[in-house]
């Protein structure tokens, strides 16, 4: 398999997933998900890396950021994350071998309403993993902070993520977050969606449009398609895993578009 392009579209939403190696449940410890979050604070800290979301499993994680006119500020982010979780857990565990998948995925989301329903996605792993009935008791995951921003070592860029979602302010978001979750769990809406995770870009027909204008010759011969109410630039089909256990929440491990990163 070739190694995969690296570029990017400065200015966009990303949503990046990247899973452990062999999809083992290498962060199924408390310590080892904090240590994730300590370098995810880190690369806040050292690249300026906006985050406006994000989420823990045991096998894998999720990450919703803006990149700006840096290209490199995300690939060096998620270079620092996972390099040191890693590193830390097999010296701990006296263990060899790699920890990552080595290739992340990042999809493109639209601003505003396709955005609020990624970061419902992305919260929603653990609900839809039967581990907890509401994302609010899981530790590891943005939601206690979106709508409860810290004075100090805060992760999430709220100031980016109310731009983003096109919301006046915080007291709008904790209106109106908490009860469209809520609504989503009463509905059990809350089933494994492919497009957030698989595809190149989602978000409504002229931004699907405008993603594979400026990819140009990188998406040669990738499908639009209509999934529900949102338009989706599609991968290439590829074989994949056929266990979609929401215990493993199979991600796909190439990323033909994106960054690569290595360890």
């Amino acid at each position: 398999m070739p190694r995969a392009n690296r570029y990017f579209i400065p200015g966009y939403i990303w949503h990046i997933t990247h899973r452990c190696h062999k999809k083992e449940f290498l962060l199924k410890f408390g310590r080892d998900k904090q240590e994730w979050i300590k370098w995810l604070f880190e690369s806040k800290k050292r690249y300026s890396l906006e985050i406006l979301n994000y989420t823990i499993t045991s096998n894998h994680i999720h990450l919703l950021v803006r990149g700006d006119d840096d290209m490199m500020v995300i690939p060096k982010s998620i270079k620092l994350i996972a390099g040191c979780t890693a590193q830390k857990y097999n010296k701990r565990k006296n263990r060899k071998g790699a920890f990552w998948e080595d290739r992340y995925h990042a999809t493109a989301i639209q601003s505003g309403n396709h955005l609020l329903r990624c970061m419902i996605y992305i919260d929603m792993n653990m609900v839809r993993a039967g581990v907890v009935s509401h994302p609010s008791e899981w530790e590891y995951c943005g939601y206690k902070e979106i709508l409860n921003p810290r004075n100090r070592y805060s992760i999430i860029n709220h100031k980016a993520l109310l731009d983003c979602l096109q919301v006046n302010d915080v007291s709008q978001l904790q209106k109106i977050y908490p009860e469209i979750l809520s609504k989503t769990i009463k509905e059990n809406r809350i089933k494994r969606d492919e497009k957030w995770t698989l595809s190149v870009a989602v978000g409504d027909g002229m931004y699907i449009k405008e993603i594979k204008e400026k990819l140009g010759l990188k998406v040669k011969g990738r499908d639009i398609e209509k999934i529900d109410d949102s338009y989706c630039l599609q991968e290439p089909q590829a074989s994949y895993n056929a266990n979609f256990d929401t215990k493993n929440d199979v991600l796909r491990p190439e990323n033909g578009l994106f960054w690569d990163i290595t360890y």
